[in-house]
């Protein structure tokens, strides 16, 4: 199993240890997008401030986070798990999981990012502020550029399992499943639903959506879950407590969407 998460937007910072080693990283394939990234990155980070944050779309109060990026080369580089934060990460909680559900975590998660394209939890990297929606100067858009680059090297990181896919549409746009992964994906949406006036309505609530998807996962890696197919994971979730509804997809070839439906709001 194989499951894609977005990063968070902010992230954890200091503490100390050795910098960045790049040819550490999983996905080696991704080395040379990944240099031109960063190089392009710490350059426009080191000039012009107001340049950079306008890039970056960073308000007056996160200035701090242009410094941040200038220095990455020499920052503290920490285990990927401990440097993204956020609702989504919170639910998970990869630090207080059983040691096999973390040995299932430290296999099987990967998170998107703007810089790096994809990294394991166990991926040493610093703190940066990046979002795959950034256009930089001399790339483009990240969402577009790191397209090719994941492609080569994402469908042998999905090996034959099921690929469960909960990122954001801004860092799916980086590589999407095709052909026979695509086939044995999915991708899943949290609906709150409610009764008003004896009418059903359903929603989709940011926050709710991180939080339930962290938990969803959380859950599986506890449970030592391994579904391979998209319908053994229906199965699985369902066994879990979860209110999930699916249908397989029309054509051959082409991603399960799941829709959990929950009716509390925490």
């Amino acid at each position: 199993m194989l499951v894609l998460l977005p990063p968070s937007e902010g992230k954890a910072a200091g503490g100390s240890g050795a910098p960045l080693e790049p040819g550490s990283l999983s996905l080696p394939g991704l080395a040379g997008a990944r240099a031109a990234v960063l190089e392009e990155l710490v350059e426009l980070c080191a000039g012009d401030e107001l340049k950079a944050r306008e890039v970056l779309g960073l308000s007056e109060g996160l200035r701090g986070e242009v410094a941040k990026n200038a220095g990455l080369r020499d920052a503290v580089a920490r285990p990927a798990g401990e440097i993204y934060t956020g609702v989504l990460y919170d639910a998970l909680g990869l630090s207080s999981l059983p040691q096999a559900a973390r040995a299932l975590a430290d296999d099987s998660l990967m998170v998107f990012s703007g810089l790096w394209g994809a990294v394991r939890v166990t991926d040493r990297i610093p703190s940066y502020r990046c979002s795959m929606g950034v256009k930089l100067p001399g790339l483009g858009a990240l969402g577009a550029y790191w397209r090719a680059p994941m492609a080569q090297v994402m469908p042998e990181a999905a090996g034959e399992g099921l690929v469960l896919d909960l990122r954001s549409s801004a860092y799916a746009a980086a590589w999407k499943p095709k052909g026979e992964v695509a086939a044995r994906a999915a991708t899943v949406r949290v609906l709150h639903s409610q009764v008003v006036d004896g009418v059903e309505k359903r929603s989709v609530v940011s926050h709710f959506n991180k939080a339930t998807k962290g938990r969803l996962v959380r859950d599986l890696l506890v449970a030592g879950a391994v579904p391979a197919t998209p319908a053994e994971l229906v199965a699985a979730l369902r066994d879990l407590g979860y209110a999930v509804e699916a249908e397989p997809p029309a054509k051959a070839a082409k991603a399960w969407s799941l829709d959990v439906v929950v009716t509390q709001i925490h």
